[in-house]
Formats: C-alpha cells, sequence, structure tokens
C-alpha cells in the first residue's frame, strides 16, 4: 500500500519571511524588465529599426514580465491557499502550468539570444559553421517567429497530456473511493508525469544553450591568452572588454543551469516529500534567476546602460531644482 510522506509544517515567521522576499523579487524583476521592454518598446512606437539584439530583448522582457506575475501568484497560492495534505488545487495546477509555458518560451529565446552572441563574436573557420552563422544572423526573425510556434505545438500537447491524465484520475478516484489516501497518491503523481512530460520541451533550448555558451566561453578565453600572449599592459582596455564578457557569460550560464534545475527539484518537493520550505526556496531561486539576468542584459548593453545614464542624469538634475527651490525663499529671507 502506498503511504504518504509525513508532511513538513512552516511557522507564521518562515511565510511571512519567505512573502516578503517574494514581494522584494517581484518589484525588482518587474522594475528591471519592464525597463528593457519600454526602452525597446520605445523605438518600435518612433518607427526606428530595432536590431536583432533589441528584437530578442524586447521579446524576452516581456515573458519574463509574465514569468515574474505567475512566480509571485505561486508564492502567495504556496503561503496562503495550498495545504501539503491537500490536494493540488485547481488555481495552483493552471499557475504551474502556465509557468511552464511561459518559462520555456524563455529558454527558447534566451537561446536565440546565446546563438546570436555566438555568431558575432566567435570566429569559425569551418565552412559548414561560417555557413549556420551566417544562416542564424540573417533569419533572427524567423527563429523567434519558430519559437513561438514551438511553444504553441509544446502547450497544445503538454495541456491534451494534462487534462486527458486528470480525466483518467478522476475515473479511477470514482471506482476506488474508499481509498482517499491512495486517491490523493494516485492524483499527485499523475500531475508530476504531466510535469515530466512537458518538462521534455525544454531540453532543446537547453542544449543548444550549453553548447552556444560554451563556444562562447572557449573563443573569448582563446582570445584572452592571445591578448596576454602579445600585450604585457594588464589595463589595455580590449582586454578588460573581453574580460568583463567573459565574467558577464559565466554568471548569465550559472543563473540558467540554477534555473533549471530548481524548476525540476520544485514539484517533486512539492507532490512526492510535501517539502513546503524546500519549495519556497526552489521558488525564491526561481524568482531571483531572471532578476539576475536582467540586471546582467542591462549592464552589458550599451543602448540600456545608456538609457540608465540618461534616468540617473534627469532625476539627479530634478533633486537638484527641487533642492534650489527650497533654498530660494529662504536666502531672500535672510536679505
Amino acid at each position: 500500500m502506498l503511504t504518504l510522506t509525513p508532511v513538513i509544517t512552516v511557522s507564521y515567521e518562515v511565510k511571512s519571511a519567505f512573502l516578503l522576499l517574494s514581494v522584494l523579487e517581484f518589484a525588482v524583476g518587474i522594475l528591471a524588465n519592464a525597463f528593457i521592454f519600454l526602452v525597446n518598446f520605445r523605438d518600435v512606437v518612433r518607427r526606428q529599426p530595432l536590431s536583432n539584439c533589441d528584437l530578442i530583448l524586447l521579446s524576452l522582457s516581456f515573458t519574463r514580465l509574465f514569468l515574474h506575475g505567475l512566480l509571485f501568484l505561486d508564492a502567495i497560492q504556496l503561503t496562503h491557499f495550498q495545504r501539503m495534505k491537500d490536494p493540488l488545487s485547481a488555481s495552483y495546477q493552471t499557475i504551474i502550468m502556465l509557468w511552464m509555458i511561459t518559462n520555456q518560451a524563455g529558454l527558447w529565446l534566451a537561446t536565440c539570444l546565446s546563438l546570436l552572441y555566438c555568431v558575432k563574436i566567435v570566429r569559425f573557420s569551418h565552412t559548414f559553421l561560417l555557413r549556420l552563422a551566417s544562416w542564424i544572423s540573417r533569419n533572427i526573425s524567423w527563429m523567434l517567429l519558430s519559437t513561438v510556434l514551438f511553444t504553441s505545438v509544446c502547450t497544445s500537447v503538454c495541456l491534451w497530456d494534462f487534462f486527458s491524465r486528470s480525466h483518467r484520475t478522476v475515473t479511477t478516484m470514482l471506482f476506488m473511493n474508499n481509498n482517499t489516501e491512495l486517491n490523493l497518491q494516485m492524483e499527485k503523481l499523475n500531475f508530476f508525469h504531466s510535469f515530466l512530460f512537458c518538462s521534455l520541451g525544454s531540453i532543446p533550448p537547453f542544449l543548444c544553450f550549453q553548447v552556444s555558451s560554451g563556444m562562447l566561453i572557449v573563443s573569448l578565453w582563446q582570445h584572452m591568452r592571445t591578448m596576454r600572449a602579445k600585450i604585457r599592459d594588464s589595463c589595455d582596455p580590449s582586454l578588460e572588454a573581453h574580460i568583463k564578457a567573459l565574467k558577464s557569460l559565466v554568471s548569465f550560464l550559472c543563473l540558467y543551469v540554477v534555473s533549471f534545475c530548481a524548476a525540476l527539484l520544485s514539484v517533486p518537493l512539492l507532490m512526492l516529500w510535501h517539502n513546503k520550505i524546500g519549495v519556497m526556496v526552489c521558488v525564491g531561486i526561481m524568482a531571483a534567476c531572471p532578476t539576475g539576468h536582467a540586471a546582467i542584459l542591462i549592464s552589458g548593453n550599451a543602448k540600456l546602460r545608456r538609457a540608465v545614464d540618461t534616468i540617473l542624469l534627469r532625476v539627479q538634475s530634478s533633486l537638484k531644482v527641487r533642492a534650489d527651490h527650497k533654498a530660494g525663499p529662504r536666502t531672500s529671507d535672510v536679505c
């Protein structure tokens, strides 16, 4: 007979701390990704041409906005409504399914961005790789459209699998209505199988991202070694730029891997091991990684850095004007 794992209770203080952390991550993530989206969308409104990189950033930031909203709803549902000993509610299952679809779309867009960086930076010597790089640089728009189509197909397949398994679970539970514990276990296991099935769609972009990122890291490292051999001055600006790019790329790769692993671990923690604290940690990591990714994108993009500098200058000038207005009446009174 199947037995449920003992439920680990969570104190009110832990729930409050997790909810506060979720609010902070939601606010920072929304601000960072909304900034990326608005900077690039402004060019669309002005009918200015967008580069391939800006087009990917526009799509990726829009996806991340929706992703942060789903993760925040997940945190609220987890702390206030979903209990480990109860079956997964329909609303919580819907949030998980929507998150999976959105995250998969984000993975494909991040892979397109990594491929674009790879095409721009890596110097290929093989004829096939040269042609492939040229094709990728010319067909970024079609790659984005293919991402949308592939995500739509995966969404349809996942929804079909999810509802078909739910129907079979309900049918089975009607014949086994006397065994509540076994029914609960079967329902969670069926949803876990649906989650694993839908996660298969994330494997192709994940592998492509690993390959392109690995090629970028190797190419940058070889270029750094060449520059170190030719230039003895450690303060060479070109060398510093390559070191900064390498650090940014490694950070981006680490965030991608950590977020992917936390996503895969969160569902068995929730439905098989009933560890709510572990699920909270995974959800916090999943929300922090897109925020960190947005910060890396802003720091590594010249257009976004200029927009940040412009905003900071305007804020500084407005604060200075307010300070002058406040100091003006006092000076006239003294005179």
